[in-house]
């Protein structure tokens, strides 16, 4: 039986946009509770099971469900194939603890957003948020103005400037919806993975600055691609982007001018180890994000391919 109804967090305002956060441990409501308060900018209710979290988006769809993937009841997978399925507008961010790798793929080919490591949440909680609430946010916008797209291909020459991804990304999103080939959630979850295609084609391709940097925070490796942004050789080097979009598929192709890597000693991205890492989160979502995933054999290009999800096929 559903407990009492989803409590909102103290001082509301009616205004902002809802993130529903499900979990069955009080004690990681307050902790989450706590983390999204402190940053502001949203109002917070809880959930205390799956089945709590489906009436609860029933009666009033949030802008975000955080959910647990450990729960009694009905679990975090099982919550997250039930609002993919009755509630495809509802984004949904996983919590997951050590040792549940494999299923957190699984939640993410299930139709989650995105996810974050529990031991991890005071420092990649509030981003992960906020980059799936503006990917859904800014992807709604657009939908609202462009109509009618058949077929786009399309060809970009970027320089290596990680401002210049979120407003290519946003068009691809857009691209898909228009073509039918996914609904906003499914857009969301492959700009995601165009995005780390992207950045990795910038960061590790054109910049030559290795992921490694990053196991002990951001602050040398973004130090190193500053610099490397304004000095030869990489400087000069820029990022081709292709778009090619029909009613049945949307292939992206991502050429780097770095010397590229040895796509065979590619780790495993649902190596335990490797999934906490920062160097693997990527790779992770790109797999799970599309339909293929190829890279040619110097390990400068990447090829993403995402086919037309079921959910649409039906609705057409």
């Amino acid at each position: 039986m559903a407990g009492p109804p989803p409590v909102p967090a103290p001082n509301a305002v009616p205004d902002l946009p809802v993130i529903l956060v499900a979990d069955d441990s009080l004690l990681e409501q307050r902790y989450v509770g706590r983390l999204l308060e402190q940053q502001g900018g949203w109002r917070v209710a809880f959930a205390r099971s799956g089945e709590e979290a489906l009436a609860a988006i029933t009666k009033s769809q949030p802008a975000l469900l955080l959910t647990d993937m450990n729960m009694s009841g009905m679990d975090g997978l099982t919550l997250v194939e039930k609002v993919r399925e009755q509630f495809a507008r509802v984004p949904v961010v996983l919590m997951t603890g050590s040792g549940s790798e494999r299923v957190a793929v699984a939640a993410l080919k299930a139709g989650a957003a995105d996810y974050v490591a529990k031991q991890s949440l005071a420092h990649d909680l509030i981003p992960v948020l906020d980059r799936v609430l503006s990917v859904g946010q800014a992807a709604h916008r657009r939908y609202q103005i462009l109509q009618g797209m058949t077929r786009r291909s399309s060809q970009y020459i970027i320089e290596s400037d990680p401002q210049l991804v979120p407003p290519l990304v946003a068009q691809f999103r857009e691209d898909l919806i228009e073509m039918g080939l996914c609904d906003l959630t499914g857009a969301t979850r492959a700009g995601i993975a165009i995005e780390e295609a992207l950045l990795n084609a910038i960061y590790h391709g054109n910049l030559e600055v290795s992921s490694d940097l990053r196991e002990n925070g951001d602050e040398e490796f973004h130090k190193l691609a500053r610099e490397r942004r304004g000095s030869e050789p990489y400087s000069a080097r820029r990022v081709r982007v292709t778009a090619r979009l029909t009613p049945a598929r949307a292939t992206f192709v991502i050429l780097d001018q770095g010397p590229g890597f040895d796509v065979t000693k590619l780790p495993d991205p649902l190596d335990p180890e490797f999934i906490e890492r920062a160097s693997g989160r990527g790779v992770l979502l790109m797999r799970a994000f599309m339909d293929e995933v190829r890279y040619n054999a110097t390990g400068n290009r990447v090829t993403l391919v995402k086919r037309r999800d079921r959910s649409s096929r039906d609705d057409s």
